[in-house]
């Protein structure tokens, strides 16, 4: 029998990864000629968070993720202390307490992180659950929906607060994807769907026939979020008609890079994939998203191979994340789906976002070792 190393890694993910790191700080390298000259520098930022990232991928692999799985609640605990902190002592940016800011290094988003500690939390409870009950009555799963349904609510309730309805969204979407792989009958998710689309329509209903008791209700904060993300239906807005303008100037093969020609707001994080498509063209447009799609693909694969439940289930978790904030950045960017703010994942630029996925990379690539393993 062939011995494998510990530490080896899925090549192709790897390579797919270096890839992606590379068109992030060359990109960002060109949005920089878009942002005010203090603000110059974030490529080679982006360089060190990728640099102490795959360091970080590599000490997750020396943990590997049975130890991770054996004490998720204790990192469970310190994420829900780390929003608990945000709300206590951050200080707001642009009336928002979603970051820690250290001088010196940047800002830290504690529930980047958290959504990889949920996954994790997750898919731990739900194997749990299949292992005590082979075939569980509806009364059982009824109580796993319960619990999961507490876990999920702490962190999304504190993000709310910050507030920062994108990440709650995520939060939320990962949870019935896991669900919903898990096995548990369909009922229930007829049943949540029911329910989600009944608060939604009264949401709405109050906000389109009665605005003052709206924000009496659920305040002016919750308005103006609502507000956002009605508005891009009409497809104005500043942002987005410069990011689309951007796009459109690219044409078959792109304007070179770092030349954007079109300026709009925030091209290093939520509109990077204007900048790409200004720079690249349809053509280099279309080669990112299918390495993206290979990279989604290739981690499906991966959990088709893998044995283990609780290692399908952080998978697809994460696989359900990834390709929201996928479909979410680059939709917002051409006007398909509302802003939100959310970041294109291993292409934006972000400390905690990118430093949170390589995390994740380090659970795969112990995922796909275990996998190679298991093969040979």
């Amino acid at each position: 029998m062939k011995q494998i190393s510990k530490y080896k890694v899925d090549s192709a993910l790897f390579i797919t990864l270096v890839i992606l790191a590379i068109i992030s700080v060359a990109t960002i390298s060109s949005a920089e000629l878009l942002l005010p000259s203090y603000m110059h520098g974030l490529a080679l930022k982006q360089i060190m968070w990728y640099g102490l990232g795959f360091v970080l991928a590599y000490f997750i692999m020396f943990l590997g993720n049975d130890y991770l799985y054996r004490h998720i609640w204790y990192l469970y605990g310190i994420g829900i202390l780390s929003l608990i902190a945000l709300l206590l002592f951050a200080e707001p940016i642009n009336d928002a307490r979603c970051w820690f800011t250290i001088p010196g290094i940047g800002s830290i988003q504690p529930s980047e992180f958290m959504k990889v500690i949920l996954i994790i939390t997750l898919g731990t409870m739900i194997h749990h659950f299949h292992e005590k009950y082979q075939n569980p009555s509806l009364k059982q799963e009824f109580f796993l929906l319960m619990k999961v349904g507490i876990v999920v609510f702490i962190p999304s309730f504190l993000t709310f607060l910050q507030p920062d309805t994108g990440v709650v969204l995520i939060y939320l979407l990962i949870t019935i994807v896991m669900l919903f792989v898990s096995g548990l009958r369909y009922r229930w998710f007829i049943l949540l769907f029911g329910l989600l689309f009944l608060t939604i329509g009264i949401i709405l209903g109050v906000y389109f026939l009665n605005q003052d008791l709206f924000v009496k209700l659920f305040g002016t904060s919750f308005f103006l979020r609502v507000d956002r993300l009605l508005d891009w239906s009409n497809k104005s807005g500043f942002q987005l008609e410069n990011g689309i303008s951007a796009i459109g100037s690219g044409g078959l093969l792109g304007n070179g890079l770092r030349n954007t020609p079109i300026y709009f707001p925030e091209p290093q994080t939520d509109f990077i994939f204007a900048v790409y498509g200004s720079n690249f063209g349809f053509i280099g447009s279309l080669l990112l998203i299918g390495l993206i799609t290979f990279f989604d693909l290739r981690l499906i694969s991966i959990a088709l191979k893998n044995n283990s439940h609780t290692n399908r289930y952080i998978i697809a978790g994460i696989l359900g994340m990834l390709i929201y904030q996928q479909l979410q950045n680059i939709g917002m960017t051409i006007g398909l789906m509302p802003i939100t703010g959310i970041t294109l994942p291993f292409i934006s630029y972000g400390g905690s976002s990118l430093l949170s996925y390589m995390l994740m990379i380090g659970v795969i690539f112990n995922i796909s070792n275990e996998t190679i393993r298991y093969t040979n």
